[in-house]
């Protein structure tokens, strides 16, 4: 069974199919996506938002912490258009983004959705399969974005598998995960709280008796310190210096950056070792 049919039987054991009664919003909490995306039907960005969404990317890329007001400041200072504290809010909220601050009532659970505790204080990587992490991130392309999903081994900044999906349903990190176990599997997985994590589905491909569940905190990204890092090298080592035409090319670029960051980039704090060499090289 390969990782396209192991992520379908995943979901759909999640979904009553006897029973066409469930209430959609029920249907799509045990799905992980959201309501909308039910009825969405896709509507082309324009072409003024496709520029801010642009200027967006690199500076939320160096600026992280910058909320909606300063977001909107910066908008308008590098591009020369009037953005408003709400327009860059909706900008954000396109790209699945937000200010990383802590806010209030950040433990307080609402949602039927898994919870699990933050494993890793105090604790540092100390051999390959030791402690992954994942997180998901933006592409931009010619024209609009998709998203990357990665899971990284922090031992070795291996990455050790990745996906491009044009959604922030929780298939393609599905996939991803499976597809990592096929290579490893690790002692403790990290990520944030977003719901493709939190999901039942997620927390079903990891066996509990090999691998434990951690998650930041909510507005806590530097728990998942690595992988922010791992962002950052790829916008600036690959993506900003591309202009996707397809989803289909933003997909072989990446698969041949990562080839090229894990058997050929040397690291630093490994004496300039590739990730590959140490991956494989400490098992």
């Amino acid at each position: 069974m390969n990782a396209n049919e192991q992520v379908r039987d995943i979901v759909l054991s999640h979904v009553e199919k006897d029973h066409t009664d469930i209430p959609i919003v029920r249907q799509c909490e045990l799905l992980g996506i959201s309501r909308s995306s039910v009825y969405y039907d896709p509507t082309p960005v324009s072409d003024t938002n496709l520029v801010l969404l642009r200027h967006l990317d690199e500076i939320y890329t160096k600026r992280p912490y910058f909320g909606a007001r300063r977001m909107g400041h910066e908008l308008t200072t590098q591009s020369g258009i009037i953005v408003g504290r709400k327009h860059a809010g909706t900008l954000m909220g396109i790209l699945g983004i937000a200010a990383l601050y802590p806010k209030p009532n950040l433990s307080k659970n609402t949602s039927d959705n898994y919870r699990y505790p933050y494993l890793l204080k105090g604790v540092n990587a100390m051999h390959p399969n030791h402690i992954w992490g994942t997180d998901i991130t933006y592409i931009r392309m010619r024209q609009g974005f998709v998203y990357l999903t990665a899971f990284m081994d922090w031992f070795s900044r291996y990455v050790v598998s990745f996906e491009i999906s044009i959604s922030l349903d929780m298939e393609f990190v599905l996939k991803a995960g499976l597809q990592a176990l096929t290579i490893g599997t690790p002692e403790i997985i990290n990520s944030d709280q977003g719901v493709q994590y939190t999901s039942q589905a997620y927390g079903n491909i990891w066996n509990p008796e090999t691998t434990k569940i951690s998650m930041d905190g909510r507005g806590r990204a530097l728990d998942n310190i690595f992988t922010e890092r791992l962002w950052r090298t790829v916008k600036y080592e690959e993506v900003y210096l591309k202009e996707y035409e397809s989803v289909r090319e933003a997909k072989q670029s990446m698969s041949a950056y990562f080839d090229f960051y894990n058997n050929h980039r040397g690291h630093q704090s490994h004496g300039y070792k590739t990730p590959a060499e140490i991956y494989y090289g400490g098992r």
